[in-house]
């Protein structure tokens, strides 16, 4: 009985805890940031910036702006409250442990709903007036988590002048930074949610992905989920999975094989009518060299020669190269040679890059000894690549400690052997004058 009693009271315990958890509100430090009016009324282009306070909390049960004291730091009026049923912000990384240096990133933006020109986009705002659910405060949101496990960004929407707000749509992707070899698939991540209780969420949706890179962009696809038509598609082979958009909200966009020109930064946009959040993915193509030493094997060099050997490093991106040289010698210890004279990038068919660098090796200066290995070495952001050939160095002046020993062992022996050879011939010769001296007596 006893036992039962405790397992009971164990259980109690787990539930209240876990109904103490799931009700406590996450509490976000944040950014709000909006542009400042002129004295007329206008926009002045510069911007302001103020530290405010997000209370997220899965539903509205207990989520009371009067309740919530203001921290001594923040404005009272930038302190919010944000309701999220999907639960996704809520996300373990942007909850970081208390005293925790690394915080996550947020930042509020207010946000005017209006339609879109575009024409995929066009189909969810037919008609000519607004509805009155816009009349509202609305703000876009955009937040990253910790080591950029999470980027999401959402709109929320509160009555005028209320500090309580709802998220409507949220955009999410968990690949916010992505490294890819060449000619592998990629995954770029992108998921979204719309509230079932917003009269905008059952109008239809589009979607769209962009690329963009040092300035320029293109439309990768557009998407109309409201007509289920491919607006547009301009990246070859560019895929959605358009049975998992319509059932879970998930826009990822699929490449089937990575190549070089895809390295940049991917914009997914997910529209609502009068709606419109995005998350962006910076992709980066990663290819380690391939490396090839000239000529090989190398030729036999004598001390006071000057040997002069290449090293091709081919087929990487991105351009972030080191070259260098290392010797090791039959000792087994290793020294750099330096870098050698490197030449400038090349650039292949394929947008990777070559690079080479030259050494001259000169016996006269450099103590090689016997020889040993000539290594090059190619750092790079996809690893550290070597590529190794042997060096051999003939007639070198410096015999080595085990030389040394078997000559003077094959000297002792040459030594031994002319004395043996010398007394053999001495005793023949007093033997043979002996013998007239018999043959007289």
């Amino acid at each position: 009985m006893t036992n039962f009693s405790t397992i009971y009271k164990l259980i109690l315990v787990a539930v209240i805890c876990f109904i103490e958890g799931s009700s406590s509100s996450l509490v976000l430090e944040c950014w709000f940031v909006q542009d400042k009016a002129g004295r007329g009324g206008g926009l002045t282009g510069a911007t302001s910036q103020e530290k405010s306070l997000l209370h997220i909390q899965a539903d509205a049960h207990g989520l009371s702006s009067e309740s919530r004291p203001a921290p001594s730091d923040i404005n009272p009026d930038r302190v919010y409250f944000i309701t999220d049923p999907a639960a996704t912000l809520r996300h373990r990384s942007l909850n970081p442990p208390r005293g925790s240096i690394q915080k996550p990133r947020c930042e509020i933006n207010p946000f005017l709903p209006q339609p879109s020109t575009l024409k995929w986009v066009a189909a969810l705002t037919d008609s000519a007036l607004s509805p009155v659910y816009l009349q509202a405060d609305w703000f876009s949101t955009t937040f990253q988590g910790l080591n950029k496990q999470l980027g999401i960004s959402t709109i929320t929407r509160a009555p005028t002048g209320s500090k309580e707000h709802d998220v409507i749509l949220s955009v999410t992707t968990k690949t916010v930074s992505v490294q890819s070899r060449l000619g592998e698939p990629v995954l770029l991540d992108c998921g979204f949610w719309a509230n079932p209780s917003s009269p905008l969420s059952g109008s239809g949706f589009a979607v769209e992905w962009r690329y963009q890179f040092r300035g320029h962009g293109r439309l990768v696809l557009a998407y109309d989920g409201k007509t289920d038509r491919m607006a547009d598609a301009q990246e070859e082979g560019a895929m959605l999975d358009f049975q998992a958009l319509h059932e879970k909200g998930n826009a990822s966009l699929t490449l089937p094989e990575a190549k070089v020109r895809h390295s940049g930064t991917y914009i997914c946009t997910v529209f609502l009518p009068y709606l419109l959040v995005q998350v962006a993915v910076e992709l980066e193509i990663v290819e380690p060299p391939s490396l090839s030493i000239h000529p090989s094997p190398l030729p036999l060099v004598a001390p006071g020669q000057t040997l002069t050997v290449q090293c091709e490093a081919s087929g990487f991106a991105p351009l972030s190269l080191e070259l260098s040289w290392e010797f090791k010698g039959a000792d087994g210890k290793s020294r750099t040679l330096g870098s050698g004279s490197a030449t400038g990038h090349r650039q292949a068919w394929d947008s990777t890059y070559s690079q080479s660098t030259r050494l001259e090796i000169d016996t006269s200066k450099l103590d090689l000894g016997r020889g040993g290995e000539v290594t090059c070495v190619a750092v790079h952001p996809g690893g550290t690549r070597r590529a190794s050939t042997t060096l051999s160095v003939i007639g070198f002046s410096t015999p080595s400690v085990e030389d040394s020993m078997a000559m003077v062992g094959v000297a002792l022996v040459l030594y031994g052997l002319i004395k043996f050879v010398s007394w053999t011939f001495t005793s023949s010769g007093s033997d043979e004058a002996d013998k007239p001296d018999k043959k007289e007596k």
